[in-house]
């Protein structure tokens, strides 16, 4: 199977990326199940990459039904070690404004029904997370999103919501008054998987809405963040070519020793289908 050392997992809106040359697309089967869809594999710039559109061509997949653990397994299985996510999110501050591009640095979670472990059953593992995105891949993206002339902010907190309804005004005037900056819904458990899979990722976050918190914007509805995001998207693609070709071939950040000191349970204690099943991630530690 054809191998690509950097993912781009697509959020609304982006569903394929023009220029891509030498495409394969491969069905990736997973110990967890199905990944959203099939996996183009192929040249950006030179660049080998991934594609995994998150919600299935045509967006078939609402946020909480996401097979994460498949999209993280599958990637990692093509040898993905940077992952540039991709999503729409709604803003929590005037000046973070509709049409504008956000790299986030900070995570709230506020999701409820969706699994975010590769582990448990017969294994134990607790990931560093304090700082949940790759800083060397979001420097590059943010860096990329400068150079080409997009309006782009450096950090930000992003709140990720269960869905599929938009926020009550409530909820949005209180993840406001924490401080924090976006809401989307599906950040997570992509960020959480990644990192125990030891994958660097980053987040692209384009801003269509003000979610609900100020009465004088626009209603949210899917039209108005759809029309947004078609605007986003062109941008997002021109910063996408540009990134990818300055992530570095050799890792130098957290991420890629992530489980060194994660795992807890005894190896002997460790069932083996489990072992078996988790042979990708875990085989450099456990034997």
């Amino acid at each position: 199977m054809p191998e690509a050392k950097i993912g781009v997992i697509g959020g609304s809106g982006l569903y394929d990326i023009e220029g891509m040359r030498g495409i394969t697309e491969v069905n990736v089967d997973t110990p967890f199940g199905k990944p959203s869809d099939s996996i183009i594999i192929g040249k950006l710039g030179g660049v080998g990459i991934a594609f995994l559109p998150r919600h299935g061509r045509g967006h078939r997949v609402s946020p909480s039904e996401l097979n994460s653990r498949a999209n993280i397994y599958a990637l990692k299985s093509l040898g993905v070690e940077h992952i540039i996510a991709v999503c729409s999110a709604g803003s929590f501050k005037k000046e973070i404004e509709p049409g504008h591009l956000l790299i986030p640095d900070q995570l709230i979670d506020r999701t409820r029904t969706r699994v975010s472990s590769f582990f448990g059953e017969g294994i134990v593992a607790h990931i560093p997370f304090a700082d949940p995105f790759c800083p060397v891949l979001s420097q590059i993206l943010y860096n990329s999103a400068k150079e080409i002339g997009a309006t782009v902010h450096p950090k930000g907190t992003f709140v990720v919501m269960e869905g599929p309804a938009f926020s009550t005004r409530a909820e949005s005037r209180l993840y406001r008054s924490w401080g924090a900056d976006l809401i989307g819904m599906t950040a997570l458990p992509e960020a959480k998987l990644a990192r125990e899979a030891e994958i660097c990722y980053a987040i692209i976050a384009c801003v269509t809405d003000y979610d609900s918190w100020w009465e004088r914007a626009k209603p949210i509805t899917v039209d108005v963040i759809l029309n947004t995001q078609r605007q986003n998207i062109e941008t997002t693609k021109n910063v996408i070519k540009l990134a990818v070709s300055r992530i570095p071939e050799k890792r130098n950040c957290p991420c890629a020793t992530a489980l060194e000191t994660a795992i807890v349970t005894a190896p002997e204690m460790i069932p083996p289908e489990q072992k078996t099943k988790l042979n990708l991630i875990l085989g450099k530690y456990i034997k």
